[in-house]
């Protein structure tokens, strides 16, 4: 006899699913069969635009299919979503925590909605804080929590009833290296301990491996499905770690990415992960790079590669370009400083947010602002945009002092925020002639620039369409489109690539290399410790004040053991953000 352990805990067939988008039929999901077994963690992958998340909304229950059935536990999501929802717990992107209520306040909250007995709360809070680790901060406000704190608290809340099964739509977008190793020992512990079955979508190919099986969707159809080290071991034999001495990796990057038969080409510590065609040989692809001293070593396969040559099959690749651009000019004598941070701080009542902040940042530099959730980065970039004012210290962004004149520097300087500050009623094209407006282009250079967005950025099919209906990936084409617009000397972004998927994240990058070539200076926040690796040198932060400056090896060498390789970014960064020992300089 067949145990119900065995049996699907969730079953999608023939899922179909359309909506409306002005005069435009948009098909996000296309005829899906997929199973969910009572096994551990099934993973949802796919670019923006996948059908990821109407997936997760369909199984909650919280839409109707047009087509086609899902059923959990036996029961259709069509006609028994009630039932439904009561067995699972469903965990959006955007969690709807209440800011002005406490920790403790809005587990109350979610235990009424749950229906749980007052007589029944008190074990069950202590558990979910226990494991956690919000105990010591029930009587916090939820929106006084770091990203991280949230993200286990909206966990929290969706656990308050014990649940069979677990949709998870991308948990960890904003949060940083430490709190996203924290949730998932939350949900290891989940399925180890409480056998809860965990459906999670992830834009991290990383998490994606750690699932025991995974589902990748494109434009709403199953493109594959399977083991992530079956699909893994297609792409032994086809990834190098490429160097070439005196050659920066950033313009080595740009020969590898243009060769022919290169799938991929991304910068990975002190190298660059190259990624071939099953038939490229190491001596085709020396050739075919152009580069002389082109040294390759073979590298094992990993998810991601898989990933990236799945859609390279499919045809999804973009790139804009940065031909016409007139980048200042570079001063003689040595790098020219172009962001003067002197005993930087900011108070927010009795709260230092940061404390005596110092460094600079280089002409055609790409510098990194990182650190965990509350540590301060957001509140330093603020002031370096001229957004917040410093409380003490001396701050200057293209040679202007920003407590006397920040309107003459925020003119020279583009800026993408984290929520993409673009207006969704407006189209494409609207949304870059008001940005146009705002940069006081004229006539018929604010059409040149309009026309240079809409074509290098690939959105003339989308000209006519609201920003509030665009993907995350389109949202983040648009949003970084309007910031170049009128050729900025400087370009702030502010997690820019948050929640995007790796194809967007390359194309992202690869134009903001290109930038850097030109001579265009870029100040970057990111959670992607790869996206570290990009950098020339790079800030660590905690507590508000400089945990570590440098280049992204002198900071990995702090950590090194001397006697091994150099450790990942991400092993970097974890090892100094949680280091006892630590000094705070």
């Amino acid at each position: 006899m067949t145990s119900a352990k065995a049996q699907p805990i969730l079953e999608a067939r023939e899922v179909t699913r359309t909506f409306r988008s002005g005069h435009r039929c948009i098909t996000a999901l296309a005829a899906v069969n997929l199973v969910i077994l009572h096994e551990g963690v099934a993973g949802l992958i796919g670019p923006d635009g996948a059908g990821k998340t109407t997936f997760m909304r369909l199984a909650a229950g919280l839409l109707r299919p047009d087509s086609g059935e899902i059923r959990i536990q036996g029961l259709s999501t069509r006609d028994q979503a009630l039932a439904i929802q009561s067995r699972i717990g469903y965990m959006p992107q955007r969690f709807g925590l209440y800011t002005d209520l406490t920790v403790r306040e809005n587990l109350d909250l979610y235990a009424d909605l749950q229906g749980v007995a007052p007589a029944n709360r008190s074990a069950r809070y202590d558990a979910l804080m226990q494991m956690t680790g919000l105990e010591a901060f029930q009587h916090r406000l939820a929106g006084k929590l770091s990203g991280g704190m949230k993200q286990k608290l909206g966990l929290a809340c969706t656990l308050i009833q014990p649940k069979e099964l677990l949709l998870l739509d991308e948990p960890t977008v904003g949060v940083d290296p430490v709190s996203r190793r924290e949730l998932w020992q939350i949900i290891d512990r989940l399925v180890e301990e409480d056998r809860v079955a965990v459906l999670l979508s992830t834009a991290y190919m990383d998490e994606a491996e750690r699932c025991r099986y995974v589902y990748v969707l494109n434009n709403g159809c199953v493109l594959s499905h399977g083991e992530p080290q079956t699909l893994c071991s297609r792409m032994q034999g086809r990834g190098y770690a490429a160097s070439a001495p005196g050659m920066h990796r950033r313009a080595l990057q740009g020969h590898l990415v243009r060769a022919p038969g290169v799938l991929d080409a991304v910068i990975e510590r002190e190298w660059l992960r190259v990624v071939t065609e099953p038939a490229l040989t190491p001596e085709r692809l020396k050739e075919r790079a152009g580069v002389p001293s082109l040294e390759l070593n073979p590298l094992p396969a990993r998810f991601e590669d898989a990933f990236i040559a799945e859609f390279r099959a499919v045809g999804a690749r973009w790139r804009t370009t940065v031909s016409g651009w007139a980048p200042p000019q570079q001063a003689d004598g040595g790098p020219e400083t172009v962001i003067q941070v002197n005993a930087l701080g900011r108070r927010f009542g009795d709260f230092h947010a940061v404390r005596d902040l110092s460094f600079e940042v280089h002409r055609g530099e790409i510098f990194g602002l990182l650190g965990a959730n509350g540590a301060g980065k957001s509140t330093t970039f603020r002031m370096l945009c001229g957004l917040l004012p410093p409380s003490s210290g001396e701050l200057s962004v293209a040679g202007v002092d920003l407590r006397r004149a920040s309107a003459a520097a925020r003119a020279r300087i583009g800026y993408v925020s984290q929520s993409f500050a673009l207006y969704g009623q407006l189209t494409v094209t609207q949304n870059l002639r008001f940005f146009a407006n705002v940069y006081n282009l004229r006539r018929d250079r604010r059409r040149e620039r309009v026309e240079w967005a809409l074509d290098g950025f690939e959105l003339r099919a989308l000209a006519n369409v609201d920003a509030d209906d665009l993907s995350l990936g389109f949202k983040q084409r648009l949003a970084l489109a309007t910031a170049l617009l009128h050729q900025p000397e400087i370009l702030f972004l502010d997690e820019p690539t948050s929640g995007v998927d790796p194809l967007a994240r390359r194309e992202f990058w690869e134009l903001i290399n290109a930038l850097a070539e030109c001579g265009v200076t870029v100040l970057v926040t990111t959670h992607f410790m790869e996206e570290a690796d990009y950098c020339d040198r790079l800030v660590i932060m905690a507590g508000g004040r400089l945990l570590a400056l440098g280049t992204p090896e002198s900071i990995k060498q702090q950590v090194a053991d001397g006697h091994s390789a150099l450790p990942s970014m991400e092993e970097a960064f974890i090892a100094l953000v949680e280091s006892p020992q630590r000094e705070l300089r």
